[in-house]
């Protein structure tokens, strides 16, 4: 059986005639390689992540290799790549699986080998019309973090305050926190959210919000909306503009497919572990995350029971990385 999520997918593309293509996040001084298609090719003229169709017999990793080398003169090693997300898309006239793989260690000086411009941009400078749409979900992954920050109980507005206060307090820079509060009021929410931006901004930390899908419309400076289930259910269609993050808490793979029609930026799913705030309730465990993480089309951040030291698990398992709380609150 499969360990990863990238080969329960290429296992399962073996009977669909699907496409394996190795894909390289390259990155240099903060800023990532990035390839203009011929206007001849497959979505010519559109802007793309390097890379190349992996052979028979070839791992993903000797591929990438090979490809970026053919295609950019860079080399790059095997040992040093990381995996950033796997992504199924179909075309209507083609069916591609990209096998998404990050590289911080190339050597030498890019040059378009196949006559193709190439160049180095900034990560939030990615625009999503710009690229073939299986390529958007690479730049959601590039742009979020690793860490998706959870705020505990709050049960009073000021106290949850001076408690973000403290636990701000070594979050790197361009973090996110989501701000969950089920227990206050509507009023009482949308105080604290407007304290709250405040002082992330001063943190260098985006504020995502939680709850209803108009508090981004309540709450000035808010970098995004994060919805329970039970709102995203109710929604039809996404409830904030594309200058803003949208996530979506999920536990089915149905689940999962609504929030990709609602055009959710990233999902969080679980829970994977028993949680001490629910002990004795076992989570799904890491083959159903891998095998719920390998059919999305989003990043997915796996969540409950998880800390910092579980990413390399997550990230094997085709997760973006861990959201929680009690490793930070």
């Amino acid at each position: 059986m499969p360990n990863t999520a990238a080969e329960a997918i290429v296992a399962t593309s073996q009977t669909q005639k699907t496409v394996h293509v190795a894909v390289g996040v390259i990155v240099r001084n903060g800023r990532v390689l990035i390839a203009r298609r011929p206007d001849s090719a497959h979505q010519g003229g559109l802007l793309e992540f390097p890379g190349g169709k992996v052979e028979s017999g070839e791992s993903v990793q000797q591929a990438l290799c090979r490809e970026i080398a053919e295609e950019t003169g860079l080399v790059l090693s095997e040992d040093a790549l990381e995996p950033v997300i796997g992504i199924r898309h179909d075309y209507g006239d083609k069916c591609v699986f990209l096998d998404v793989w990050l590289s911080h260690s190339a050597r030498g000086e890019p040059e378009g080998k196949e006559g193709q411009p190439v160049g180095w941009f900034e990560p939030d400078a990615l625009r999503d019309e710009d690229f073939p749409a299986a390529n958007r979900p690479i730049i959601r992954a590039l742009q979020l973090p690793r860490q998706l920050a959870i705020t505990g109980d709050i049960p009073d507005a000021i106290k949850g305050l001076e408690r973000l206060e403290r636990a701000l307090v070594g979050r790197s820079e361009g973090s996110l926190v989501v701000l969950r509060a089920p227990h206050l009021d509507q009023p009482q929410y949308r105080w604290l959210a407007t304290e709250a931006v405040r002082l992330c901004r001063d943190a260098g930390v985006g504020l995502i919000v939680h709850g209803a899908e108009t508090l981004c419309e309540e709450v000035d400076g808010a970098r995004g909306l994060q919805v329970p289930w039970r709102v995203a259910s109710q929604l039809t269609e996404r409830p904030v503009g594309a200058d803003l993050w949208f996530g979506v808490s999920c536990h089915t793979s149905e689940q999962l497919r609504h929030a990709e029609r609602l055009g959710a930026d990233y999902v969080l799913l679980g829970n994977v572990l028993e949680t001490l705030s629910h002990p004795g309730q076992p989570g799904m465990g890491w083959e159903r995350f891998r095998a719920l993480a390998a059919d999305a089309k989003v990043p997915v951040y796996a969540i409950g029971g998880l800390g910092p030291e579980q990413e390399p698990e997550v990230t094997a398992r085709g997760g973006q990385g861990v959201a929680g709380i009690r490793f930070w609150w």
